[in-house]
This record gives structure tokens, C-alpha cells and sequence, in this order.
């Protein structure tokens, strides 16, 4: 589905190795800033800046920043660690802008992101919902729904269709 190839990406912890071994005195700070009314939504938004020494760091002279935000309970990582997973995100991001990008700018994590989606988008869900003739079918459709993170509406679709179905 996806028209790139993930191995082309760089993940955010072989940045920081890669950051780190060019810059050993090099800092990464992270802060979460989440609002009230963030949290009220579920979401999670944090920043990163980095500091490419100490003395940069003293003289709060950062090299780059970067921010993400991250949802609860959305799948994957997020339905239990939506705050950690927004802080790597944010910092894979900051780094980026620190030229810390390889060879590409998005990291790994960012694509699987959108790989992901485009399947979701790419899923007739009416149409699989409507042609379920088991249970066990329903229970496959929901599971491949909760992995690729369907909205809660098509989830609950599934659902319901599965209560009319024989086993």
C-alpha cells in the first residue's frame, strides 16, 4: 500500500545515537506542554530543544526545536504511553530540525504513521461491514480495525454488526 519504503527511514533512537557520538556534550531537553483544555481532548503535546553543548545549554542558545502532539488511547503506543510516544516524536522532530534528519526528514515512526492511515483510507469499511457472515469474520475485521486504528465510529460499526451474526 505504502509508496515508500520504510527501511529508507531513520528511526528517532538512531538519530539520538547518531546526535549524541557527533556531540558528546550535546543535551535534548524535553517539556510537556499540554493545556488544560489539551487534556480535556486526550491529547498530549510536548516539546523538544536541543542544545548542541553544555555552554549552549547555559546560555540557552538552542540549535533547534520540535513538537508533536499525541492522542490517548488512539492504538499502537498511544492506548497506553500517548505521553512518551508524543516526547519521541518531539524530539525525532527536533533533531530534524538540527540537520539531524539522514536521509530523509520524517523519521521511521512518523511513516509507519502515515502507512497506516493509507491502509485505513484504502479499506471500503461499509462494504466489509456489510459483507461479514460470521462472527469469527467480525472478530478479524475488528481486530485489523483496532491495529490499524479505525475511527471509533467504524470500530463500533463492527460491533454492532458482529451482535447479528451467527458464530
Amino acid at each position: 500500500m505504502a509508496s515508500f519504503n520504510l527501511a529508507d527511514y531513520e528511526t528517532v533512537e538512531e538519530r539520538i545515537r547518531r546526535f549524541y557520538a557527533d556531540n558528546p556534550d550535546a543535551r535534548i531537553i524535553t517539556r510537556n506542554i499540554t493545556s488544560h483544555e489539551d487534556r480535556e481532548r486526550r491529547t498530549w503535546v510536548v516539546e523538544a530543544t536541543v542544545y548542541m553543548s553544555k555552554q549552549d545549554q547555559n546560555d540557552f542558545c538552542p540549535k533547534a526545536t520540535g513538537l508533536a502532539f499525541e492522542i490517548d488511547g488512539t492504538g499502537g503506543a498511544n492506548k497506553t504511553s500517548a505521553l512518551e510516544n508524543a516526547e519521541t516524536s518531539a524530539i525525532g522532530r527536533a533533531l530534524a530540525n538540527a540537520n539531524y534528519s539522514g536521509n530523509k526528514r520524517a523519521t521511521r515512526e512518523e511513516m509507519e504513521k502515515v502507512a497506516r492511515a493509507q491502509e485505513v483510507a484504502s479499506i471500503d469499511w461499509a462494504k466489509s461491514i456489510t459483507e461479514l457472515k460470521t462472527k469469527a469474520e467480525a472478530r478479524a475485521l475488528y481486530s485489523k480495525a483496532q491495529k490499524l486504528k479505525a475511527s471509533p465510529e467504524i470500530v463500533s460499526s463492527i460491533e454492532i454488526a458482529a451482535g447479528d451474526l451467527p458464530e
